[in-house]
């Protein structure tokens, strides 16, 4: 059924939809490609920075406009104080990165053994974990490895099941040094590892064995400790420097 609006005209079952809704989305778009071309001019975190914002301004400003297209005047001023909300949180976000990224760090090595924080250039450090001890992850010839640091340990120290992952076959090394421990003696097998990295910090032809006896965790001993910048344990927070 169709009525007559004395003021805007016939209405089919509801009001009109305004017309042209689509163009600002468009301007939008080109806008945004024109700015995002020309960040090729800028380098470095300028270019970065220059398209984050130009998207930033995509999405706030595309959230606002479909904000007045859908609604009245006063849920759609809501809609729109909610984008810019948003959009500040984005901005303060981007601005306090660093920040952001270094306490995500630090809740993480509280909850992850093994895992580095606070690493820059020159150190990286670690939490120490539950069991009293302090593990640390290290690509070790492009594995990952989990090392428990061991300052008695004369060498780099691997489980069999490290060495395996390593390339290493234990049944075909020959195990002619013999080592004192807590347990009595244990017999280990020479090898050498390429590179050794703990984020910045790297030694490469590092001394190691494999252990014949059963072990939880590889040691990260003396051969690779004495031949970095040093490193020092503050409270419950082991750091290594690079040399």
């Amino acid at each position: 059924m169709t009525r007559e609006n004395p003021q805007n005209g016939p209405e089919q079952g509801g009001r009109e939809r305004p017309r042209g809704r689509w163009w600002p989305w468009i301007l939008l778009g080109v806008g945004a490609g024109v700015v995002v071309l020309a960040a090729d001019a800028v380098v470095g975190e300028d270019a970065l920075r220059l398209v984050y914002l130009v998207l930033l301004l995509v999405f706030v400003g595309a959230g606002v406009w479909w904000a007045f297209m859908r609604g009245n005047l006063s849920r759609s001023l809501r809609h729109a104080g909610v984008w810019v909300v948003i959009g500040a949180v984005l901005v303060i976000g981007y601005s306090f990165r660093d920040q952001v990224k270094t306490v995500s760090d630090r809740v993480i090595a509280d909850h992850v053994p093994g895992y580095g924080f606070d690493a820059d250039d020159n150190q990286v450090s670690f939490r120490l974990s539950p069991d009293g001890h302090f593990h640390v992850t290290a690509d070790v010839d492009g594995v990952e490895v989990l090392f428990l640091v061991d300052t008695g340990a004369s060498d780099v120290v691997l489980t069999e099941d490290d060495a395996r992952r390593l390339g290493f076959d234990p049944a075909r090394l020959t195990y002619s040094q013999v080592f004192s421990t807590a347990n009595g003696l244990v017999r280990g097998a020479p090898v050498r590892l390429d590179r050794v990295s703990i984020g910045p910090v790297s030694v490469t032809n590092v001394r190691a064995s494999v252990n014949e006896a059963s072990m939880d965790r590889s040691l990260l001993g003396m051969s690779f400790l004495s031949r970095i910048g040093g490193y020092q344990v503050r409270g419950e927070v082991l750091t290594l420097m690079a040399r």
